[in-house]
């Protein structure tokens, strides 16, 4: 999902409070999805139980006592949650073709 206005805080502490004790919130998205402050909150609660982010209410976190990062209940990573080895052969290609391209004269490559 995009993060426009419309969609800034979309989830609220009051549904991340509805989640169940055994569910598992993924976002590898945008953190200002999340109403601020509520993911710690809900987490803290037991209610989803768990997360699994690699998007911060502000980045680069360089807090190393962001308190995310010292939850059991948390797994954090750099934003790099969405990636697969498939995806980064398809990026990796493309940028050395772009590369290749490039330095053979045909600068009008995106």
């Amino acid at each position: 999902m995009r993060l426009v206005e419309s969609t800034r805080g979309i989830v609220t502490a009051e549904e991340l409070a509805r989640m169940k004790a055994t569910a598992l919130l993924v976002n590898t998205s945008r953190a200002g999805l999340v109403e601020a402050g509520a993911l710690i909150a809900a987490l803290k609660s037991g209610h989803p139980g768990m997360a699994a982010i690699d998007v911060y209410e502000e980045e680069p976190v360089r807090d190393t006592s962001y308190p995310l990062f010292a939850m059991d209940n948390v797994v954090c990573t750099p934003h790099i949650g969405y990636v697969t080895r498939d995806e980064y052969e398809v990026q990796f290609s493309d940028i050395f073709d772009q590369i290749v391209a490039y330095a053979a004269g045909n600068q009008s490559l995106s």
